[in-house]
């Protein structure tokens, strides 16, 4: 062997799957997107009775901005949101985190969530408003009902699925029941359950517009409605804008708290 070939090096090949972030990314994807759809627009391919142009959705934004509505609309659907994904997601939280770690949890709670998961849960809104009227509450239990469901299958399937040599291992060294749950359980589970977070944050925005079309007068899935019961597209096209921010913002924020908890790996 030569001295040359001796001090070659072997490239490591051991990085493990980093997924990286191009952050000039998804703004070119939506630069692109709205310049055909402008082009669209300005040529005729897209009539602007049914589909309004950019600029038109985005004076139909300006002017709700200006008018006042606009935070009226955003304040009530995000305390809708919100309540209604927090009452939801802690039930589910515990139902599943109970199913996953204990053996008559599961069997009694697998077969019912298996048989009321597929429901739709917006075909339930008229028994919710009869047994909790038409008010602020039966939007509350229609997005907590619509999370639940996702959430305990999220959590379920994450508690099921972390590595049992870890749960061994614990024993093995003696830890109690609890300090295995704290300690090994959940942090296993927690890039599953946190997943999860981003399915039912998705199901309770559309549960959010389906609700606010009955019996409200504030709310983006109001406004939408109102705005296509007159035909006025760029509004009604500027109110599913307003919905796509917020999944945005919804979207960013779990991403900064998988960042957060998930920091240890």
């Amino acid at each position: 062997m030569t001295p040359d070939n001796a001090r070659k090096s072997v490239p490591f090949r051991g990085g493990g799957f980093v997924p990286g972030v191009k952050r000039w990314a998804p703004w070119l994807a939506f630069a692109v997107i709205i310049a055909l759809w402008e082009v669209a627009s300005l040529t005729r391919l897209l009539p602007a009775l049914f589909m309004p142009a950019p600029h038109e959705v985005i004076s139909a934004l300006r002017d709700l901005l200006a008018s006042g509505r606009f935070m009226a609309h955003i304040s009530a659907s995000l305390q809708r949101v919100l309540i209604g994904w927090l009452l939801g997601t802690s039930a589910g939280l515990v139902v599943g985190f109970l199913m996953g770690v204990f053996t008559l949890a599961r069997s009694v709670g697998l077969p019912v969530v298996s048989a009321l998961f597929p429901i739709p849960k917006i075909a339930l809104l008229p028994l919710l408003i009869l047994w909790f009227g038409i008010g602020e509450p039966s939007k509350y239990a229609t997005i907590a009902l619509g999370v639940f469901f996702p959430t305990v299958v999220s959590t379920f399937s994450a508690v099921d699925n972390v590595p049992r040599n870890l749960i061994r291992m614990a024993q093995s060294f003696g830890l109690s029941t609890s300090s295995i749950i704290f300690k090994v359980v959940f942090p296993g589970a927690l890039p599953g359950i946190l997943a999860g977070f981003r399915i039912s944050s998705s199901i309770a925005l559309i549960l959010l517009v389906s609700a606010e079309m009955i019996g409200t007068q504030v709310g983006i899935g109001a406004f939408i409605l109102g705005a296509g019961n007159l035909m006025q597209t760029d509004q009604l096209v500027a109110g599913v804008v307003l919905l796509s921010l917020l999944g945005l913002a919804i979207s960013a924020l779990l991403s900064a708290a998988e960042k957060f908890l998930l920091r240890w790996r």
